[in-house]
């Protein structure tokens, strides 16, 4: 079954376009690329952990539903946090987008590529 390259590639706030897709379906495996707390304008929401957090979420909901998936499909997540100590105020944002469902997850501090204090990753599993 041949790869199914899902979305447009996006542009940030600097107008250039990222060279990768949202998101890669392969099978009935679904792969997001890292999403970052930018708005539509492609610009890094103002705030702290739980705004970008949030943004980061939508962000992903909006990538998943490009496959007709949603966070009950995903079943591994990494996430990179620009700051350890911001673990607990992600969590709590996190943590209310799953409901009862516990995604396997690997989550470390890292230096990010641009301005945020968040960047998650998905995989989801949804057969067509």
């Amino acid at each position: 079954m041949p790869l199914e390259y899902l979305g447009t590639s996006p542009t940030a706030s600097d107008r250039q376009v990222r060279p990768f897709s949202p998101a890669v379906r392969a099978g009935d495996f679904i792969y997001v690329s890292g999403q970052v707390p930018a708005g539509a304008d492609g610009e890094i929401v103002t705030g702290g952990i739980e705004a970008q957090t949030r943004q980061v979420m939508e962000n992903l909901k909006s990538v998943l539903a490009l496959a007709g998936a949603g966070f009950d499909d995903v079943c591994k997540t990494t996430v990179w946090l620009q700051d350890a100590r911001d673990f607990g105020a992600f969590n709590r944002v996190y943590m209310g987008y799953f409901g009862n469902g516990r995604p396997a997850r690997s989550t470390t501090e890292a230096r990010l590529m641009v301005d945020a204090k968040v960047e998650i990753d998905v995989v989801a599993y949804k057969p067509t």
